[in-house]
């Protein structure tokens, strides 16, 4: 297992989401400098993106940049100015349903914004550009366990399509200028600080107001959730682990692709359950929510499930937190954040 180098400057971008909210945060503690650009856009509430940055720029090796992937000015001048050592496009347009409603969008951030880093790492070489691809990417394939060996030529929405782009141009510019580049398919990821649009989260929001939760496909999905942790120990892992050229008759390129997932699919219900039983410990809720059943949407896949056999081959790591000890925590900071501080 490879510990980043703190004295590597990192370049985060998406600082203001998620997951770049916690690996950017996860750096700073170990020492690292960090440098992180967001466009904090509305997709959802820019107030909790105000939040993770407020936490963000409590340390003292963290500058932030606000601008647009989309905006190739922007991006240069970036990595013009700040030169860094290793970048992490963690910045995207998000979400399936969203992207039959609103395309432009996802052409915008995960087309033309991974473009515009892509050259900036051309222009300003780094050692290692990590990126966020997406489970979406396998579609609605049988075939389980998911495996980055496996044929993704058909995803099923415009969501999963980009991110299936991304990892074809990341690996076009590895063959094409020595970028070394590793692409991650995170698997529905959770936690504290997380996204309102995801289910879990829209789940939690309504039954604290006592209103009915939609659950698709009449229940029978099944999902590998993925805890925040596990998904940044999984980066950290390799930021300092950049894949080299692989030998072949063909010719190599030094990109990788691997999945980031728990391993271990949960059925939708029983996860709902457990998320119930952790939100009424919490104070959240006294009773089982109220729940409509409904059709599978469009773009909605029945199943994901990770194979991480090269995570444990690489790097000697397996994301392992079960749901029970991460939808704890979750309602845990959920109190916290929307109830306790208001009180």
């Amino acid at each position: 297992m490879t510990k980043p180098d703190i004295g590597k400057k990192y370049l985060v971008t998406g600082a203001a989401g998620f997951v770049g909210f916690h690996l950017a945060r996860r750096l700073l503690g170990m020492g690292a400098r960090v440098v992180g650009y967001d466009n904090i856009n509305d997709y959802y509430d820019v107030g909790l993106k105000f939040a993770r940055l407020e936490i963000l720029r409590a340390y003292s090796n963290f500058e932030f940049v606000k601008g647009d992937l989309a905006d190739n000015v922007a991006v240069d001048r970036i990595f013009a100015e700040y030169k860094p050592d290793i970048a992490v496009n963690l910045a995207a347009q998000a979400g399936v349903r969203y992207s039959i409603t609103n395309p432009q969008a996802y052409i915008d951030s995960n087309i033309t914004g991974f473009f515009n880093i892509l050259e900036a790492c051309r222009g300003y070489p780094v050692e290692h550009l990590v990126y966020a691809s997406s489970s979406s990417v396998y579609g609605n394939q049988r075939k389980t366990p998911f495996s980055t060996r496996d044929d993704v030529r058909k995803p099923i929405s415009l969501y999963a399509a980009t991110k299936l782009s991304n990892e074809l141009m990341a690996y076009t510019y590895s063959h094409l200028y020595g970028i070394p580049t590793t692409g991650l398919r995170f698997f529905t990821v959770y936690g504290p600080y997380g996204r309102p649009d995801m289910a879990y989260f829209s789940f939690t929001k309504k039954m604290a107001r006592g209103e009915t939760i939609q659950i698709y496909n009449n229940g029978d999905m099944k999902r590998d959730f993925t805890y925040i942790d596990d998904i940044v120990q999984g980066i950290v892992n390799m930021l300092c682990s950049p894949p080299v050229e692989e030998e072949s008759a063909e010719g190599g390129a030094p990109a990788r692709v691997y999945n980031i997932g728990n391993n271990k699919p949960e059925d939708l219900l029983h996860f709902v359950e457990t998320l119930e039983r952790c939100l009424m410990e919490q104070g959240i809720i006294n009773k089982p929510a109220k729940k409509e059943f409904l059709p599978m949407q469009p773009g909605d896949v029945y199943q994901t499930y990770a194979d991480v056999g090269g995570l444990i081959k690489d790097f000697d790591f397996k994301p392992d937190t079960p749901i029970e000890t991460g939808l704890s925590r979750f309602a845990e900071w959920y109190r916290e954040y929307y109830i306790d501080k208001r009180k």
